[in-house]
Order: C-alpha cells, then sequence, then structure tokens
C-alpha cells in the first residue's frame, strides 16, 4: 500500500500546487496582497515543469497576457485582488466573448478601492457575476480550506477548459493564508480535462463552429497551422466582426447558454446536518468555518440549525436553495459583506420561507459566537 503524501501548506501554496498539477503552463500577473505569494511560487515552480512565468506592468497587462497564451494553447492562470480584480473586467469580458479558457484566482480584501489590504473580505460577490459589461454567464468557485482549494483550483482549470470560458477562483485572504495539514491524491486520481481540438482539416476550420446538441466550440492554438480571427467584437462562426442582429443575438445567447444549461455538471455544494434543520445557515469561504462551529453549539443548545455552503458561487446554486427553503422555517445569510449573496438567495428562496442576513464589512473574521447570538436573537 502506497502512503499518501501529506504536506503542511498554505492555501495560496496550494492553489499553485494545482494549478500545475492541472497543467498550467504560464503565468502571468502583478503583485498585490494578499494573493502575492502565487505569484511568487508561479515564478519559483513553473519552469521547473517547462512553464512559463512573467510579472507584468499592471493587472490589464495580466489578464491580456494569460488570454494570448491561452489562443496560443497553453492552459494560464493570474492572481490578483481587490482593485487589480476591478482592473482586471474589461479583460474577463474579452476572454468571454472570445471563448479563451482562462483561470483568474482574486484572493478577496477590504474595500472599495485600496481599502483594507492585510484584512479579509467577501465584498467581490457581485463582482465576481458582473464586472464585466454585457450579458454573458461566469463560473466562479469557493474552497474553504487548504484541501478544497487544491480541489477546487483543479476543478477551475477543468471547467474553463471544458466550456472555453474564463473561470474566477474566489478565496479570501485567511483562507489564502492558513496553513493545513493536507493528504496530496495521487496523479492517477486526478481528472484533468483539456479543451476540445479540431477534428477537421485546418481549411474547413471555423473557430465558432458548434455540433448540433453541443454549445462549446473545438479551439485550435495559434502557431498549429489553423488560421482564425480574433475579436472583441460580435463575430460569426468564422471570428469575423458582424453587425449583424440575429448572429448578435445567437452568440451571447449561446455563451449564456453553454454555462446556464449545464449547472447539474458546474454546480457543486456542501451540506452539513440539514436533514433534521429547521433554520439553514448559507455561508462560504472562510465565514462557513465560522458557522458550521456555531452549528455544532447550536445544535448542543437544543436548536435544529444546519449549514448549506455553495462552493460554486455562479451559477447560483437556484434549484438547491429552492429546494432547501421548503425544508427549513429560515435560512441565514452569513457573509464578509454587506448582504450580496442574500440579494440573490432572497431572490430565489424568499417567496418559500424567511431569508435574514448577517454581514461584517469592518476586515474582522465573522466569529462563531457572533452567529450564534443572532440567530438566538433573531
Amino acid at each position: 500500500m502506497v502512503e499518501k503524501k501529506i504536506k503542511l501548506m498554505q492555501g495560496n501554496e496550494a492553489c499553485v500546487e494545482a494549478a500545475i498539477t492541472a497543467g498550467m503552463k504560464f503565468y502571468a500577473g502583478y503583485p498585490i496582497t494578499p494573493s502575492t505569494e502565487i505569484a511568487e511560487l508561479s515564478a519559483e515552480k513553473l519552469p521547473k515543469v517547462g512553464g512559463r512565468f512573467i510579472q507584468m506592468e499592471d493587472e490589464i497587462a495580466s489578464i491580456s497576457a494569460i488570454i494570448g497564451a491561452s489562443i496560443a494553447g497553453v492552459k494560464s492562470m493570474t492572481a490578483t485582488s481587490g482593485p487589480g480584480f476591478s482592473l482586471k473586467q474589461e479583460g474577463i469580458g474579452y476572454a468571454v466573448i472570445t471563448e479563451t479558457p482562462c483561470v483568474i484566482v482574486n484572493v478577496q480584501r477590504g474595500g472599495p478601492s485600496t481599502g483594507l489590504p492585510t484584512a479579509p473580505g467577501q465584498g467581490d460577490i457581485m463582482q465576481a457575476r458582473w464586472g464585466t459589461h454585457g450579458d454573458h454567464s461566469i463560473i466562479a468557485l469557493y474552497p474553504w480550506s487548504v484541501k478544497e482549494i487544491y480541489d477546487i483550483t483543479i476543478k477551475a482549470f477543468n471547467l474553463s477548459e471544458k466550456y472555453r470560458t474564463p473561470v474566477i477562483l474566489l478565496l479570501d485572504e485567511v483562507i489564502g493564508h492558513m496553513r493545513e495539514s493536507i493528504e496530496l491524491p495521487e496523479a492517477d486520481e486526478i481528472e484533468i480535462y483539456n479543451r476540445k481540438r479540431p477534428s477537421c482539416l485546418p481549411e474547413d476550420y471555423k473557430p465558432y463552429r458548434v455540433k448540433e446538441g453541443d454549445l462549446v466550440p473545438e479551439m485550435a492554438g495559434f502557431g498549429e497551422g489553423y488560421r482564425f480571427h480574433v475579436t472583441g467584437l460580435v463575430h460569426g462562426e468564422t471570428g469575423f466582426p458582424t453587425s449583424n442582429s440575429k448572429i448578435a443575438e445567437e452568440l451571447v445567447r449561446r455563451l449564456v447558454g453553454k454555462i446556464e444549461d449545464n449547472k447539474d455538471d458546474i454546480v457543486e455544494t456542501d451540506e452539513y446536518l440539514l436533514d433534521d434543520a429547521d433554520i439553514a445557515i448559507v455561508a462560504f469561504g472562510s465565514t462557513a468555518r465560522a458557522a458550521k462551529s456555531a452549528v455544532d453549539t447550536l445544535r448542543e443548545e437544543g436548536l435544529k440549525v444546519g449549514l448549506f455552503r455553495p462552493i460554486t458561487i455562479w451559477p447560483l446554486a437556484d434549484k438547491q436553495l429552492v429546494d432547501l427553503s421548503k425544508k427549513v422555517n429560515r435560512l441565514v445569510v452569513v457573509e464578509m459583506n454587506v448582504g450580496q449573496y442574500y440579494l440573490e438567495v432572497d431572490r430565489v428562496a424568499g417567496k418559500y420561507t424567511k431569508v435574514d442576513k448577517y454581514g461584517r464589512v469592518s476586515g474582522e473574521l465573522i466569529t462563531p459566537q457572533e452567529i450564534v447570538d443572532f440567530i438566538k436573537e433573531v
């Protein structure tokens, strides 16, 4: 029997290890707290596996670089926080419309603007969904432990490749900087997904042509003999710009549909003690760790409370939330912001049960006791 490798890892370190395992060969970024370790470790580790690291002059250049690398056929990632994530938004929109796989890590901190650089926050939930302009869908994932950062980083790359889309990996300062012992899986236990390559001759290739029943086109890499055009303008299956309203409608609806129509494959959630719960706490990231402890305390006091944890933040786990809302008397959304995810939970579940919120924007963690007190008082 082969012994598993157990390592003491920081969250940001686990992100880099997993990205390399998933096949990352290019990283472009600009150092910013609390994500800087991701850049530092990528610079150290990528050359050892034949990859490339480049520190760009700013965040706009960083996301532009990873988009270019991905179009050339290489799995790519960048990481940032706070104002850096704001600067990347136009690039994220470009990756959406050009259907370029890439992973953007946002280790959240307090805001707005420069805000609280060394303090945790969860104020980028809505920015992750709607930060770039126009109608679009997005995939955003949010782990809560060092081990889950490892697993979910790999999932972020897989979903990005599978659906030809940028994927946002949301962390926060606490889980990015905390250290835990994790058991690393063997290589044969890890599923790695790579983008669909063209099955036609180069002269027959159209970069945005889809087959019946499949909303994701095949993707060739620049320099592989396939000539194609890439633009942020609305385009048809050839990739060249068009102002044809019918083509514009079809393109945007396909970009949305390839994600929203595949929620069963994309959405992942976790439940704790919900089978008999009268009250369900909804929380994610480091806040969910405090919420789990609060659930244990409330259970000891005789209250039937459980935890619902969305790992996939976007697309919204609306089906799961509606099902839950029909079983409990109350949902309590706990997050380190003024109620961003609460708005979505209340929108889909508020017609079936009471939805409350508890938030904080001071740069301090919400403690288990605060959650206990809030639930008992309200």
